[in-house]
């Protein structure tokens, strides 16, 4: 597997005005799109088939079969609502990427509409980034000076408007339809499926609903060839992705690599562990909602079906590195405290559950409770997985009982004291020792 990175949605986030319309256009901008508007539309999609392109948001969903969904054309509108909800702990590639390079997004929300017959796209932010909000509203307002939006878009006939919609800040919006809700005014909660988006989305019309990230890598597709993008990564895994490492690092931050890539590789790039003389204790493959990976797991490649088949997710590709510094029940705690926040009521085992989670969670947390309660945590656990509404509850579950399953004697060791058996000043950025006044 080559360790090489490869900058391509990451290209020039340098430059000092990289987000700009002309650093875009300097560094091949909206050639792709010069290059689909000569294309038909169905060879778009089947390009994109081809390229073998997944979803970036989570769940590894093909895109071009996700856009060969859609029903026949009937007269009516169809829509394109980019997914930039981005909100899960640990989860940061779409906000930089926006942040940074917001022209890649808008111009793949360009070529994916002329490919599916959409005349009006959305993009659906988190509304807490308001520069990031600002960011685009600025890069979509350059789009459309320049031409590439509008009407009779570079004389080709086509034509299209973009929205850029800044949310509430739930992270139930995340969800593909609770995000299609709240775009239409509803609060947002999941809904049941069939009919799905595809038939019946956005507005009750045929609707895609893709990631920032998946959309942003459209221009790089059609610009080299779906061949140039499948050679890279796996057989079953094409293409590159940003990999977001945090926590207990020497250097946190975005690595573009191909898919396939080792942990093992990306923390000799990022410089190691924050401290060498700490190892790694565990870290998660695709951030919160995904079951934990542990020292074992260096070398296993971070492509879908591998860490599928070791017992995880890839997920957002969100690596945050725990040292042995970290008390594994606090961390999990912490998350489950957001899930219990984040559950939209809809449906009771995960309205239910995450609330008896975070209550026996808690408890253990401080050396209370028995060791009864890890089994009760997994019974709950059993009842949330798979039975819920959406797929908020199953990944409340998955951090506790992949924690349980390495690390129960840890679980053990905090009745046995009586209290938490960890410093958790140790595990900050900032050692109580080393803060001067």
């Amino acid at each position: 597997m080559s360790t090489t990175l490869t900058p391509i949605l990451t290209k020039f986030w340098d430059d000092p005005q990289s987000w700009t319309l002309e650093t875009y256009e300097n560094n091949d901008g909206y050639k792709a799109l010069k290059k689909a508007l000569a294309t038909p539309p169905a060879d778009l999609v089947q390009m994109t088939k081809d390229s073998g392109l997944r979803g970036r948001g989570g769940a590894g969903f093909p895109t071009g079969m996700k856009w060969g969904f859609l029903p026949p054309p009937d007269g009516g509108p169809r829509y394109l609502v980019v997914n930039a909800d981005e909100s899960e702990p640990g989860t940061c590639k779409d906000i930089p990427l926006m942040m940074a390079a917001p022209q890649f997004l808008i111009e793949g929300c360009v070529i994916t509409s002329y490919a599916i017959g959409c005349n009006h796209a959305f993009i659906y932010l988190r509304g807490e980034v308001v520069h990031v909000y600002r960011r685009l509203l600025r890069a979509v307002e350059e789009a459309y000076a320049a031409g590439h939006l509008g009407k009779n878009i570079h004389g080709s006939g086509f034509d299209l408007d973009i929205t850029v919609h800044a949310g509430a800040g739930a992270y139930i919006c995340g969800e593909e339809t609770a995000l299609l809700d709240s775009l239409e005014g509803r609060r947002g909660q999941p809904r049941l499926k069939p009919p799905f988006p595809a038939v019946a989305g956005l507005y009750a019309r045929p609707t895609v609903v893709n990631n920032v990230e998946s959309i942003a890598s459209i221009p790089p597709i059609f610009l080299h060839g779906a061949d140039w993008f499948s050679d890279m990564g796996t057989e079953k895994s094409q293409g590159f992705g940003i990999f977001s490492l945090s926590g207990h690092v020497k250097h946190p931050g975005q690595y573009e690599a191909p898919l396939g890539i080792t942990l093992r590789e990306l923390l000799d790039m990022a410089g190691g562990m924050r401290d060498p003389e700490k190892a790694l204790k565990f870290w998660t493959p695709g951030g919160s909602s995904t079951p934990l990976f542990t020292a074992e797991h260096l070398d296993t490649p971070l492509d879908f079906e591998s860490v599928a088949a070791a017992g995880s997710m890839l997920g957002t590709r969100a690596l945050q590195i725990f040292d042995e510094t970290t008390c594994v029940v606090r961390a999990v705690d912490r998350w489950t405290d957001f899930y219990k926040h984040e559950s939209c009521g809809k449906c009771t085992p995960c309205r239910e559950g995450t609330w008896w989670l975070k209550q026996i969670l808690g408890r253990l947390e401080h050396g209370q409770g028995s060791e009864e309660d890890l089994d009760k945590l997994l019974d709950i656990c059993d009842n949330i997985l798979g039975r819920s509404f959406c797929a908020l509850g199953d990944g409340a579950t998955s951090p506790i009982t992949s924690s349980i399953q390495y690390f129960r004697e840890e679980f053990i060791a905090h009745l046995t004291e009586g209290s938490c058996p960890f410093d958790s000043s140790e595990s900050t950025l900032f050692h109580k020792d080393r803060v001067t006044a």
